[in-house]
């Protein structure tokens, strides 16, 4: 299980490489699909999937309080977006994707780094 972690910090590294390198990939397919349903499903499927799986494997980890509290902030975010609906959601993509310009690479920047930790917590 441990492994679908270390795969999951992999592509959240190459994502962030991805976005430092060329921001528009990354941000130019989350305009595209903003307004759709499936986006919405699944970023909550994706955050309670991962949440669930560092909580319960929290334990193999170098930092096992950080890899769970990160567990719980997920399983939180997964419940928020199925809660506010679909016109908030499509407001907060929205809102977000607006700062994608100016913090753009910053958040690629984030993403290398927390890809890395989570790679690095259960290597």
């Amino acid at each position: 299980m441990a492994v679908l972690i270390i795969i999951f910090g992999g592509l959240t590294l190459l994502g962030g490489i991805i976005i430092i390198i060329n921001p528009e990939n990354i941000f130019g397919f989350l305009k595209k699909y903003a307004a759709k349903l499936e986006l919405q499903i699944v970023s909550v499927v994706l955050r309670l999937a991962i949440g669930v799986l560092l909580i319960y494997q929290s334990d193999a980890s170098k930092y096992p309080l950080v890899i769970e509290i990160i567990g719980w902030l997920s399983i939180v975010a997964a419940i928020f977006f199925t809660v506010i609906g679909r016109n908030n959601f499509n407001r907060i993509i929205s809102w977000a994707l607006s700062l994608a310009k100016p913090f753009g690479r910053a958040g690629g920047v984030i993403a290398v780094c927390f890809g890395a930790f989570l790679i690095y917590a259960f290597v």
